[in-house]
């Protein structure tokens, strides 16, 4: 695993042809590999990288690709780079007398031609689609339901989701707001404070990585991350995580004709195995239908340490120290169907392949309204079998659900597949080298804009076929971004870009935006107001907040 530091590049065309249609910006978020050593990946500063799709655009050289990165200049990150002494990295994030660092490390979150970043424990951040230049938090902290734990005068704990969805039809952000398991759905403008309501008997008993949405509902499921008390304190987790979870699904209109602060009735259900990811077909006028990725017996709480063993019992290698655990089980999808008047759930499909499909990474889809309306195919990148991602430790938490016997003889080759989004058939998949580590793949459309009576994301053909695939990938040798035929996959990458040998960092989720200009102005959340609390801190402590606060405003740059 690359602990390279970030940078800059300008990425050269090594094999194939560029298509001509293929354009736009791939924003990519990523923790900062210096978290490595640390207790666990998700708690590294965020990163924010960003791939231009133009040859020749955004600074970078004639027929080179412009690859482009910031840290995330947040009033955490630069409150940590100005007292680094007094930040502590442990099993719950890293805390200091400020607060809990916010890491808005996790996933990219286009709105229009803005751009947040997001975290499942923090308030969601803008930033600048073109300079990458951080602009605000989404709400005041007094707006949300902050997990004070410790004192947090400036840097509020909020237990959220990485995964908002942004409504295509009220133009508004829908996210979640935890405390102590009670869920809430929170609602934001774009602009003015955020608003809550509690779930009538929501009840979270691990967390939410993920919400997803229909044109009439909010979905939302608990995750498989699981924290137990005593690991706050250092012990060792005694549990797996769980195996069925609770999934809400709740009435927008209901919400909007509810007083906010007021609970919402919701419709409730259980699914299993584990889940993390998960994406509703949005034209629910035939019924609520979901797509899930379950994360069958992995366990992203849990980390390789330092005299741990392997699934095969040999001593965990060193560069993997810190990583999340990988799954014991092949990787299962399921598509499935809920009817919220009569309780109803109908299983429409499952995809299990025990000798190909394992360690599923992320996903590419089509984004744009038609898209998710009427999807055609899903795609993902899968890993492999990966027996040197998981623990003894692991194993034997999991030992009565794990099927040793569907673990394949030898490690397997990483894959790009494609599948149906109506029956799950696989119908394309892609082999790459052994050493490969594919990463966040995304959906470009064909022909995006040429139709001003389909919305700003989509295509021509709107649905997951008729565009691209662009995929990432990282390797000892150098890391380079693969583009594919989304209809076609099976017949290879139609071009290759290379990073020159450098190598990839981890990162994590990525999305698709059309263009990457200045973000439009709107009022945004000052770092100086929220100084509220600021006279708790010791002086020395105290003068850094203010002097931060004055460097945001000044558009001051982060210290190197």
């Amino acid at each position: 695993m690359s602990r390279d530091e970030p940078r800059d590049l300008d990425l050269q065309l090594v094999a194939g042809e560029w298509p001509s249609g293929l354009t736009g910006e791939m924003v990519i978020s990523a923790p900062h590999p210096r978290t490595f050593g640390g207790p666990h990946p998700f708690f590294g500063e965020g990163v924010v990288h960003r791939l231009s799709l133009q040859p020749g655009t955004h600074g970078a050289a004639p027929g080179t690709f412009a690859w482009r990165h910031a840290l995330i200049d947040s009033p955490s990150a630069r409150l940590r780079a100005a007292r680094p002494d007094v930040f502590d990295a442990t099993v719950v994030g890293v805390q200091s007398p400020y607060g809990l660092l916010n890491a808005a490390n996790t996933a990219p979150l286009p709105w229009g031609d803005r751009l947040f970043c997001t975290w499942d424990v923090g308030r969601p951040v803008e930033v600048d689609p073109l300079s990458l230049r951080f602009l605000g938090d989404v709400g005041h902290r007094d707006q949300w339901n902050v997990f004070e734990f410790a004192p947090q005068p400036l840097l509020p704990m909020v237990t959220s989701t990485a995964h908002p969805v942004i409504d295509p039809d009220r133009d508004v952000m829908w996210t979640v707001n935890t405390l102590l398991g009670q869920l809430e759905v929170v609602r934001w403008d774009g602009e003015g404070p955020v608003e809550r309501w509690p779930v009538e008997g929501g009840v979270v008993p691990q967390s939410v990585h993920t919400i997803t949405q229909t044109r009439d509902r909010l979905i939302i499921g608990d995750c498989a991350f699981k924290v137990e008390p005593q690991v706050i304190f250092g012990g060792e987790r005694s549990e797996p995580t769980n195996h069925d979870a609770p999934l809400y699904l709740i009435r927008k209109d209901v919400i909007e004709a509810t007083p906010p602060g007021t609970p919402v009735p919701a419709d409730v259900f259980r699914i299993a195995p584990e889940i993390n990811h998960y994406y509703a077909v949005y034209d629910d006028s035939d019924g609520v239908r979901v797509l899930f990725e379950h994360t069958e017996n992995a366990d992203l709480a849990m980390v390789q340490g330092e005299n741990d063993l392997d699934l095969l019992g040999r001593p965990c290698d060193p560069a993997l120290r810190g990583l999340y655990g990988l799954p014991m089980s092949p990787d299962r999808t399921s598509i499935v169907g809920f009817d919220p008047d009569t309780g109803k759930v109908e299983h429409y499909a499952e995809q299990v392949d025990a000798e190909r499909l394992w360690t599923r990474q992320l996903n590419a889809m089509d984004w744009s309204t038609e898209g998710m309306s009427h999807p055609t195919l899903h795609h993902t990148v899968h890993q492999g079998w990966r027996p040197e991602g998981a623990t003894q430790k692991m194993l034997a938490l999991y030992a009565e659900r794990v099927d040793r016997g569907a673990w394949p003889g030898e490690e397997t080759a990483p894959l790009v597949v494609s599948s149906r989004r109506d029956d799950l058939s696989v119908t394309a998949t892609w082999e790459l080298a052994l050493d490969d580590f594919p990463t966040s793949p995304i959906f470009v459309p064909r022909g995006v804009g040429d139709d001003p009576a389909r919305s700003r994301h989509a295509g021509t053909d709107p649905g997951g076929h008729d565009g691209w695939i662009v995929v990432p990938i990282g390797n000892d040798a150098g890391f380079r971004v693969e583009v594919f035929d989304a209809a076609a996959v099976g017949r290879g990458p139609v071009a290759t870009l290379s990073g020159g040998g450098v190598t990839l960092p981890l990162v994590l989720h990525a999305a698709w935006m059309p263009r990457a200009v200045a973000a439009p102005e709107h009022p945004r959340l000052r770092f100086a107001d929220e100084l509220g609390r600021v006279g708790e801190l010791p002086d020395d402590l105290a003068d850094v907040a203010r002097q931060v606060a004055d460097d945001l405003d000044q558009g001051a740059p982060l210290p190197a």
